[in-house]
């Protein structure tokens, strides 16, 4: 086996949502998940195939995250994977739908930092086996940190 690191492509002011699933229609039925979630939210939806033609399928409201996402896709090439890229919208927001669909297996990972996806390699195909999401712990937070993580929440409407 080899093992290799692909890294997303995430723009600017979006999100992105790595996951596994196991069925042709995945794509489709992510994209009315995802339009039904939330007013005025962007997003591409690409799905790897692993049967059959083994295409990238792809769906999404939006021309440029549809095509990033069918970039990130195409570089993993791990058979059953999906990359949706979110703009105007959060996965907290939507990522318990996203989990109900039928074909969804797991997530691995939901965020707006830099991701890299450790991959392994065989003669059959590839897989995913974990993603470095953002960056590593430096250290516990204080009482300063604590009173700015609950502003924050509170500021962006999450806390009241």
């Amino acid at each position: 086996m080899e093992f290799k690191v692909v890294k997303m492509d995430i723009p600017e002011g979006c999100n992105i949502i790595l996951g596994q699933t196991h069925f042709i229609k995945t794509a489709e039925d992510l994209y009315e998940i995802l339009a039904t979630s939330s007013c005025g939210i962007k997003f591409g939806v690409a799905f790897c195939e692993a049967s059959g033609p083994c295409l990238v399928r792809a769906e999404g409201n939006d021309d440029e995250l549809k095509k990033v996402a069918i970039k990130n896709a195409s570089a993993l090439s791990c058979g059953h994977v999906f990359v949706i890229l979110l703009k105007d919208a959060f996965p907290i927001n939507l990522l318990n739908q996203v989990k109900m669909c039928p074909e969804v297996c797991s997530i691995f990972c939901a965020t707006a930092n830099p991701v890299q996806v450790i991959i392994g390699e065989t003669d059959q195909g590839r897989a995913v086996l974990g993603v470095v999401d953002g960056f590593s712990s430096r250290g516990v937070e204080k009482e300063d940190d604590i009173k700015a993580r609950k502003k924050l929440l509170r500021d962006i409407g999450y806390k009241l």
